[in-house]
């Protein structure tokens, strides 16, 4: 166990810096133009995979090899204070590598999370697939089927997912689908699709309000056959996780749904996604409001410009040390007790959607234009409050967390 500190180690501070450099050199003069292509960057996400930021043993030294867990919030908070877009391009393949660790076997994981990153000669990318058009935050709804043909040991996959990061353009696809029906969030698995597989496509490609440069798109399944050994932690472990549930009532059996087991253990690190753009959005306004001058002087001299400030740098600094505290707990306590991911995540998600609210307003007129990056990243905030589990749905496992209920 890593004692708690916020003294950042020797080999943290290189990677905070190796980070930033990138973000300020490769990502910001591009993230504009991404952001209007609506594209997936590849340029950019071959320039990390080339300096090793876009990468298995990155994610894995950073995952693994870190007592303290505190270096991927870290390097997330740099990504995303270059561009959130960009930097969920690049960390995007994170969640299928995620998805195949949280429920795979030793083997599986060493199989299949290194090609979700390729190399830095063959970029690859992985995508985790759990929402459906009907069932997002709602993961026990989930109507893709996997139905198993014990004569040829393969699993049959049927299905729609939405709203999926590297959707139909991935290498790797990590989907959760149902394979008992009956028993709800608790008859479902998790599957991996190798590349090449036959009967996966992409469907509709969305058109978002912010994260542009981040490709987001509709997973069709249409009989989708993979070997028996594509389900993640083996066959033997679901029958016997589904033999539990059903000898139990619905609701009160144990275990946790595979898709919220991953989300659990990314929420630290999409916290740290956005406090780095209210980060970005505060130094910017900061910077602005000490040069902008009205009424000879400078507007940060006015205490409504500057009171507004400091409740920012309060805010982004109380969402840091809730992530930082949640990052570490993930490591070193014994998984979250009440819910200290799920704070860390509603806090640093208001908080980004606040303060590029106050910078825009700082900014005045010229904040509301795209001729300024506080716009963007204003709308690049907005998806913290969404994804990976909503504002509300954060409150609602805080709100069990706390009081040991089941509170509907």
């Amino acid at each position: 166990m890593s004692d708690f500190s916020l003294q950042l180690n020797e080999d943290q501070l290189q990677i905070q810096s190796w980070v930033h450099e990138f973000s300020e050199n490769v990502i910001r003069p591009v993230a504009e133009e991404w952001d209007e292509r609506e594209e997936f960057p590849w340029p950019v996400v071959e320039e990390a995979a080339k300096i090793g930021l876009y990468s298995f043993d990155f994610m894995s030294n950073a995952l693994l090899n870190d007592p303290t867990a505190l270096t991927l919030p870290i390097a997330m908070e740099e990504l995303f204070w270059g561009d959130a877009g960009i930097g969920l391009s690049i960390f995007g393949s994170g969640l299928a590598a995620a998805g195949i660790a949280s429920s795979g076997t030793p083997e599986q994981v060493m199989e299949w999370v290194p090609q979700c990153y390729g190399d830095e000669n063959n970029v690859m990318l992985g995508a985790f697939c759990v929402s459906e058009p009907d069932a997002g935050s709602d993961v026990s709804s989930l109507r893709t089927r996997a139905v198993y043909d014990e004569a040829k040991d393969e699993w049959v996959l049927n299905g729609t997912k939405a709203w999926i990061t590297n959707g139909g353009i991935a290498d790797v696809h990590v989907v959760v689908a149902t394979v008992d029906p009956s028993l709800r969030s608790r008859g479902q698995a998790s599957f991996v699709i190798p590349p090449g597989t036959e009967g996966i496509s992409m469907g509709q490609k969305y058109k978002k309000h912010g994260i542009r440069a981040s490709h987001t798109s509709e997973v069709v399944l249409e009989d989708v056959r993979i070997p028996g050994a594509c389900l993640l932690g083996g066959k033997e472990k679901l029958d016997e996780k589904l033999a539990r549930a059903r000898e139990a009532k619905e609701g009160k059996t144990s275990g946790k749904q595979p898709a919220m087991a991953t989300f659990e253990a990314t929420r630290p690190a999409v916290a740290a996604m956005a406090v780095g753009i209210a980060r970005a959005a505060y130094e910017y306004s900061l910077d602005y409001a000490k040069e902008r001058v009205a009424f000879g002087k400078p507007i940060i001299e006015n205490q409504a410009i500057a009171f507004m400030l400091a409740d920012m740098a309060t805010q982004i600094d109380a969402a840091r040390l809730l992530t930082y505290r949640a990052a570490w707990l993930s490591r070193n306590g014994g998984g979250f007790k009440n819910a200290e991911g799920s704070m860390s995540k509603l806090h640093a998600g208001r908080t980004a959607v606040w303060v590029t609210d106050r910078a825009i307003q700082i900014l005045g007129g010229y904040g509301y234009t795209r001729e300024y990056p506080v716009e963007r990243w204003h709308r690049d905030a907005k998806i913290m409050d969404i994804f990976e589990g909503t504002e509300q749905i954060q409150q609602l496992v805080i709100s069990r967390a706390i009081s040991g209920l089941r509170i509907e």
